[in-house]
């Protein structure tokens, strides 16, 4: 906000930069608005009409009353200054954004008053505070044209069919232009007459103009333009020098010596001080506030929470904070202004770093195509239904509707953190001042405008404002409560009786409904009722403003801690910007609250957050940037008040302790006045000049005004902050880096919406419309590259530390964050250059175009096989079918999907499945091929139809196909999902086919399919690639999304002859995702053989796709563990004992890790552990490691004639323990020994009571796992080694039997004891502990 570096003179230092008058120029006549003119060509051009048969700017379709004419900078003073040069056609733009407007005597003539800013490529802003009223049209000629229009006009009504504009609806249908209707809603004048009913709205007989009848009048606009924003002294020195011009007297001094002190002898008040100068009636106020306090907001914030409400203005504050598109929507101008500079100054200490355009002009409509996060203002026009209003892109957009008080938010939106308890804390403080938080009331008007113009008559006192405003309708319930209440009151009847005979201002209605007592204008200080609004505004924004700021140094207490700082100098950090991490993303969230996260994780990867980081790099090299100071100071002094540091951060929520100091420091400066400027004083002027018209506003003198005085005190004065900021500037070697390098650096090193703050206004040829949209293409680019880059280290850091390298810095919750913002960026490339599109959100619409197409060639061909499809054939997926893959149907899955209602939400959810299937460059490559629909839906200079930079975009979302992604499965988790299973047997060994009925039950992270029988009819023959046959049993199941899949139980219920059935394997594939998952088995289901198991409960592994164009896709994510090999279940049970056996050494190294990978999982964050079961009974896992423990030593079947296992040892030890018990063997133990010993018999009893038949090796597992679970597995060891059991079934060199090796497992399990361990139902299904 500073005024850029030092120009000549004093100009930096001045209040005002620029005294502008707008308006009609007699001279040049009456000339459409070329900017008009322009805006219908380039609306020509998109819709693909010739823009040379567009009429250049006539338009005799509407009333000349209701058309726009070309305004222009009737004079400005002084002509230029160095520091801020004057941008006339900006000025002239927004002073005047609709350009001139004619009304007759019948129109409503009152003046209005609007601001605007100007932000300058370096993001510095000017700020600009217009007072619009209506002058009489002096000049014949113009009148004469006037009338001649209005003739043409009515001929033209004459000839066409009749239509009444105002009654025709907005032409755009749903698949129509985008900007018709905005055009519609910006280009007419909101004149009263539109609406006075009848014919006359239409510009008919009616409302028309007659030269003899009627008075023309013509807005003229007088303009104050500054380099910081006062707002209400500008607003009341404008409104007393325009009182002036329609007095019956004229002014104390001619016009010119208030414009000339106001311009060169009014100064900027110091920072902390406060400043008086005098208007043309009453002396005005402003202060500024000092170094260590919130910066200047001179916006009225009470009014933009009147306007929106409380919970509404949280809502739209958390979209600017996540840079999503915002368009502010109203017909006042100074709405859209306080909304949008009321919300940026709420961002402190943050400060928005993208497009910033409070009021958007109608000839820069164009802009509302910006691919980039963008706040914006656009004037409705009276009765334009939002519905009719038709965006190039809504799927990320927050549209505001200031007039009607209702805000549309974007899908997938956060919640800001504790919101309830900080709406709660902004509530108090508005009731406080008496405001209402519900929101929804028209802001009252400035207590200025009520000023009697002598000075000498009464104001009207604020009673007799709230009758009117009762009468209107404008008062909400409790204000008409509070009225009723005084009108009753015969005390108060009394009081307001002697407030009219003394002339005294009764208080204004807020401060009795806050409760406080009402003062008469003599308790107040001698302050007016204008002076007291004032203050009463500069107390209410700067308590507003605190909350929102102490909630930022609650929230970011410590965020010094996770600040990356790892460069030596400034030259090095800013060469290597792009390549750095500056900020521990990972550690930071995980510090955080759980219910912050979903905001905190969006937030942190932000353009104005990443801003603010490098600010904070800087600083060690540079002065602290001011908004860092401030806030670095805040922090600093919420330590010193809470000794201990961690109490800082918390979820609980800390109210702000500023609220009162901050009030009063205002308070201070506004009651004791620091400077006073110099008074207005007569002029060296020329006689007969500056005389006074009533009613006219004058030519003013430009000699006079044209350069300040020589010997101002002020002229020459430099301050030490100026001084000290002028330094660098004068000495660039220090930093060893000139200014220009640095911005350089910090521009590339920055986003695009950095570079186009504000769109050019000044030149609007087609070929500077065309550059801009260049730029934005190659910003999009370089965003999509930044993008799929971080998502592919992010997630690479994640496998290798999978694969045992390196920390993990991306969290479940990172992830998602940056797929999210994947998906907005497609949507945004898509948006842009769009002509054509149905619903909001640009890609589907796309999509749906190009479904339409592909089923209609599929009808026409009458073959179901659309283009780009292919079949996917994964690998050892015998017996499963290949998988269609195309997009339409993906679509059509999305489409099935009832939980999506909105096409944003489905457009998002493709994404994601085309993401997770490694199919995202595949699909919208094919998606683009069709040119034709590409040429119908977008214009020219879309990123869409820039063939190369779209060649470089799908490859860079091709090098997404080389990780992993569940981000479908992960989010969707409650559709229905259609599973295949298949049970492929081992044909060499046992039957193929089965008698018995086969039952399956799939289970997953997100829950389990439940026990689905399996018809025995549905055996299937399939061919391998070598054409053998392979006989297979086959089910389709659907049920709800079961997440990544974990186990199978299969079984089946022994019946027939050929119950026996050795099963190789079984394959599930999710039908939608196409996941695959192979659960190996190797074991035989039957009674008599093998385990005695007739159910199994298997582990599963996903299984990696390898079609020919998979071995291009480069590196996979390693595979998870799954069920125990069938190589090391035989050589456990074998009867023959052939097979390697694992020496003590391999046995105990697994162990080992295997309770290493559990205290693993514990050790991530609650969301990314995946799946316990897996740890404990997959490969490697600890029930395979701890059966290894038991089977080392252990007597084989040779001794005993028959197959048996370590189930058959753990029965033995039982009934043993349990016999010697009855015998009173027992009593002599130790309390807790016999207990352990009760806890194995009963665990081992319900095991073997179960009505599962599980088998003996299942068993063994269930055991282990209860054990793990309860915390009893170590207790149990002792008991086993101690049994005399074991010598019969164990050799002396057993693991078992060596004391040693014991309490070493008994060791290692006991640090299981700290950890939670929960099983999986299909484990303990059955068993009742």
């Amino acid at each position: 906000m500073s005024a850029g570096p030092a120009g000549s003179g004093s100009a930096p230092h001045r209040f005002a930069h620029y005294f502008v008058i707008c308006g009609l120029d007699n001279e040049t006549g009456l000339e459409p608005d070329a900017l008009a003119a322009l805006y219908q060509w380039l609306e020509a051009d998109r819709q693909g009409r010739e823009p040379e048969a567009v009429a250049a700017g006539e338009n005799f379709d509407q009333s000349p009353l209701k058309r726009t004419f070309k305004s222009k900078v009737l004079a400005h003073y002084p002509q230029n200054i160095e520091c801020n040069p004057f941008d006339q056609d900006a000025v002239n733009m927004l002073c005047m954004p609709k350009g001139l407007s004619f009304r007759t005597q019948r129109d409503s003539l009152a003046p209005r008053f609007h601001s605007f800013l100007i932000t300058r490529e370096d993001g510095s802003r000017t700020y600009g505070f217009v007072h619009t009223f209506y002058e009489e049209v002096t000049s014949a000629q113009i009148r004469s044209a006037m009338q001649t229009l209005h003739q043409m006009h009515q001929a033209e009504q004459h000839t066409s069919p009749h239509t009444c504009p105002s009654a025709s609806s907005s032409s755009s249908s749903s698949s129509s232009s985008s900007m018709d209707s905005l055009a519609s809603s910006s280009d007419e004048a909101e004149s009263p007459s539109s609406q006075a009913g009848g014919r006359r709205g239409c510009g008919c007989s009616g409302s028309g103009y007659d030269a003899e009848r009627d008075t023309l009048y013509v807005s003229k606009s007088i303009c104050i333009i500054t380099p910081m924003p006062f707002m209400h002294a500008c607003r009341r020195f404008l409104t007393q020098l325009q009182k002036a011009v329609v007095s019956q007297q004229p002014p104390p001094l001619p016009l010119e010596s208030y414009v000339y002190n106001v311009l060169y002898e009014v100064p900027l008040p110091p920072p902390g001080r406060s400043l008086k100068f005098h208007g043309v009636y009453e002396p005005i106020l402003c202060q500024r506030p000092g170094p260590s306090e919130l910066p200047l907001a001179d916006f009225p914030l009470g009014d933009a929470f009147q306007l929106l409400g409380v919970e509404n203005l949280v809502q739209l504050f958390t979209c600017v904070l996540l840079e999503m598109q915002v368009l502010l929507y109203s017909q006042d101008y100074q709405r859209l202004m306080v909304v949008a500079e009321g919300i940026t100054t709420l961002l402190f200490p943050f400060q928005w770093q993208h497009v910033y355009v409070p009021i958007l002009p109608a000839s820069l409509l164009h802009f509302l195509d910006a691919p980039v996060p963008y706040l914006m203002g656009l004037q409705s026009k009276e009765g334009t239904d939002r519905s009719k209003l038709e965006l190039p892109q809504e799927a990320n957009l927050c549209f505001v509707d200031i007039d009607n008080h209702c805000i549309e938010l974007p899908e997938d939106f956060p919640q800001f953190p504790n919101k309830t308890e900080f709406i709660q804390e902004l509530t108090e403080v508005l009731l406080h001042y008496g405001l209402s938080p519900a929101g929804g009331v028209a802001p009252p008007p400035p207590t200025t405008t009520q000023t009697c113009v002598t000075g000498t008559g009464l104001k009207s006192t604020a009673l007799k404002e709230l009758v009117d405003d009762g009468r209107n309708g404008n008062l909400p319930g409790e204000a008409l409560d509070v009225l009723e209440l005084l009108q009753g009151n015969p005390t108060l009847e009394r009081l307001q009786a002697l407030a009219k005979r003394t002339g005294v201002k009764v208080a204004r209605l807020e401060a009795l409904v806050a409760g406080q007592k009402a003062l008469g204008e003599d308790s107040t200080g001698g302050r007016t009722g204008a002076e007291e609004e004032e203050l009463r505004n500069a107390k209410i924004n700067v308590q507003l403003r605190e909350v929102f700021a102490a909630r930022f140094a609650t929230m970011f207490a410590d965020y010094e801690a996770f600040v990356i700082q790892n460069s030596p100098d400034l030259e090095s950090w800013l060469t290597n910007r792009e390549q750095m991490h500056n900020f521990d993303k990972a550690s930071f969230l995980s510090d955080q609250p759980e219910p912050f996260l979903p905001f905190l994780s969006r937030f942190i990867e932000t353009q104005m957050f990443a801003t603010f980081i490098d600010n904070k790099i800087m600083s060690q090299w540079e002065e602290k940037e001011p908004l860092l100071r401030v806030f670095d100071g805040r922090i600093e002094k919420a330590r010193l008040y809470n000794v201990r540091a961690p109490s800082l951060r918390s979820s609980v929520y800390q109210k702000c302790t500023f609220l009162k100091e901050s009030a009063q420091a205002i308070e201070q400066r506004l009651m004791k006045i620091d400077h006073t400027a110099i008074h207005p004083h007569l002029l060296d002027m020329k006689i007969g000049q500056g005389k006074y018209q009533q009613g006219f506003f004058p030519k003013l003198q430009a000699d006079v005004l044209a350069s300040g005085p020589t010997n101002n005190k002020w002229s020459n004065r430099t301050g030490p902050a100026q001084r000290r900021r002028e330094w660098p500037r004068q000495q660039p070697d220090h930093l060893g880096l000139d200014n220009d390098l640095k911005e350089k650096y910090m521009q590339e090193a920055r986003s695009l919406g950095k570079n186009l703050r504000q769109p050019k206004l000044s030149d609007l040829s087609p070929a500077v419309i065309a550059q801009t949209n260049w730029k934005f293409v190659e910003g999009l680019l370089k965003e999509c590259r930044m993008k799929t880059k971080r998502m592919l280290v992010e997630k690479m850091g994640r496998e290798a530390v999978e694969m045992g390298h390196g920390e993990a810095n991306i969290t479940g919750l990172e992830e998602n964050t940056l797929i999210a913002s994947l998906c907005d960026l497609l949507e945004r490339i898509w948006s842009h250059g769009l002509q054509v599109k149905q619903g909001k959100s640009a890609l589907w619409s796309h999509l749906m175009h190009y479904q339409a197409r592909e089923e209609l060639t599929e009808q026409q061909a009458e073959s179901p096989v659309s283009t780009g499809q292919d079949r996917r054939k994964s690998e050892s997926s015998i017996g499963l079918p290949a998988l269609r893959v195309s997009v339409v149907q993906d679509m059509r899955h999305i489409q099935n999907m009832g939980e999506i209602k909105t096409d944003v939400g489905r457009a998002r959810a493709w994404i994601r499945l085309s993401l997770e299937k490694k199919v995202l460059s595949q699909h919208l490559k094919q998606l683009l091929s069709n040119q034709a629909l590409t040429k119908k839906l977008y214009k020219r200079y879309a990123f869409l139809r820039c063939e190369e930079e779209k060649e470089q975009f799908l490859f860079h979302l091709l090098s997404l196909n080389t990780v992993d992604y569940f981000c479908f499965t992960s989010v969707f988790t409650t559709i229905m999902i259609p599973y295949r299973a298949v049970i492929i047997p081992i044909k060499k060994l046992s039957n193929a086919m089965t008698t018995s009925n086969p039952w399956v039950c799939v289970s997953g992270e997100l829950g389990d399919s439940g026990i689905m029988q399996i018809p025995k009819n549905v055996l299937e023959m399939t061919f391998d690639s070598a054409f053998r046959p392979h006989t297979h049993i086959s089910a389709l199941f659907k049920c709800q999304n079961l997440g990544k899949l974990t186990t199978v139980q299969l079984g089946h219920d022994n019946a027939g002859l050929l119950a026996k059935w050795l099963v190789d394997c079984v394959m599930v594939r999710n039908e939608i995702t196409g996941h695959t998952y192979k659960f190996p088995c190797g074991r035989w289901l039957g009674k008599g053989v093998d385990d005695g198991s007739l159910e199994r409960i298997l582990i599963g592994e996903l299984v990696v796709p390898c079609s020919d164009e998979e071995v291009v896709r480069g590196s996979k994510t390693p595979p998870p563990q799954r069920s125990p090999s069938q190589l090391r279940r035989i050589s456990i049970t074998s009867i023959t004992g052939r097979g390697n056996k694992p020496t003590t050494d391999q046995i105990q190294d697994a162990i080992s890790e295997a309770i290493n990978n559990i205290l693993k999982h514990f050790h991530k964050p609650e969301k990314e552990r995946g799946s316990l079961t897996v740890l404990l009974c997959g490969e490697g896992g600890l029930v395979g490691a701890v059966e290894q423990f038991f089977y080392h030593g252990f007597r084989t079947a040779r001794l005993f004639q028959k197959n048996i296992f370590v189930w058959d040892f753990i029965e033995r030890s039982v009934v043993y323990m349990e016999s010697a018990d009855q015998m009173g063997d027992l009593q002599e133990t130790p309390e807790p020994f016999g207990l352990t010993c009760d806890s194995l018999c009963r665990y081992a009893n319900a095991i073997n009571n179960t009505s599962r038949n599980i088998g003996k090796d299942g068993k063994f597992q269930l055991l282990i796992c209860l054990g793990a679970r309860d915390r009893l597995l170590s207790n149990w060891l002792p008991l086993l080694v101690d049994c005399p059991i074991i010598t019969r079934m164990y050799e002396d060199s057993a693991l078992l039997r060596d004391r040693v090796a014991v309490n070493s497992l008994i060791g290692i399990l006991q640090s299981l004891h700290d950890f939670p361990i929960t099983l999986e139902t299909s484990l303990t299904k059955g068993v009742d502990l």
